[in-house]
């Protein structure tokens, strides 16, 4: 049995692998994970891992948002584009590809080769290609990110690359009177204009889709659309990072 750890900014991702399968899974919220489960000792997160439930003694790696805050006591700690790469690979039995993560706090785009990263892109000083920032505007629209996830019809035009001011702009919006559908359509256009460039660098024929954004649909067939290109979600997607400690 092998422990993955992928520790986001929104959520915490544990993956348990046996025999080179998916055995078991499970979802944290961050801050709770870590007032509930886990306290720093010398610099390092030292996790109860018999509260939690997991196998004693398991070999445990991690990566992600949360690496650069803490180091697990323990337990071994791999760069998270490298974990992302392997997830995606692992996940999809594909070597040549173009990762498209978008998570809770940022953006990354990996072009992998032969199965190994060749090249990347990342975006982690704003979130307005994340998942903080979906969740922010569907409160604005009185939608529940699902539910914005599906809208990709007339959508209407916002200017701003703000996250922040972002929410000023689409009030703006609502008070013109467009219907709320094509504001959330207009939402999910900002995340595929945001991506567009970082993915037309690094561009390949496929794009892996990972991370939590990747749930939404309406977003998935902008991408194809805008370049024309196979959108492939893994069956993990927002496991990905975590899975990749593993392979």
């Amino acid at each position: 049995m092998k422990i993955g750890l992928d520790l986001g900014s929104r959520y915490v991702k544990a993956v348990f692998m046996e025999d080179g399968r998916l055995a078991d899974y499970r979802y944290y919220d961050t801050l709770a994970f870590y007032r509930e489960y886990g306290r720093k000792v010398d610099g390092e997160l030292v996790v109860d891992y018999e509260r939690l439930g997991w196998p004693l003694g398991a070999p445990i790696t991690s990566t992600g948002y949360g690496r650069n805050l803490v180091k697990l006591a323990g337990g071994q700690v791999i760069p998270e584009l490298r974990a992302h790469t392997r997830g995606a690979v692992f996940q999809t039995g594909m070597s040549d590809f173009t990762l498209l993560d978008l998570g809770g706090q940022d953006s990354k785009v990996i072009k992998v080769a032969g199965g190994r990263m060749v090249d990347f892109r990342t975006n982690d000083k704003c979130a307005a290609s994340s998942g903080r920032y979906l969740e922010n505007m569907a409160a604005v629209l009185a939608m529940d990110v699902a539910a914005l996830g599906e809208c990709r019809d007339k959508p209407v035009e916002l200017s701003s690359t703000c996250a922040v001011f972002g929410e000023s702009e689409l009030i703006g919006q609502i008070i013109e009177g467009h219907p709320v559908e094509h504001l959330a359509a207009g939402v999910n256009r900002t995340i595929v204009k945001r991506v567009e460039p970082m993915l037309r660098e690094l561009y390949s024929p496929v794009i892996v889709f990972t991370g939590g954004v990747a749930r939404s649909q309406a977003i998935r067939v902008m991408l194809e659309e805008a370049l024309d290109v196979q959108v492939i979600l893994p069956e993990h997607p927002q496991l990905n990072g975590a899975i990749g400690c593993t392979v």
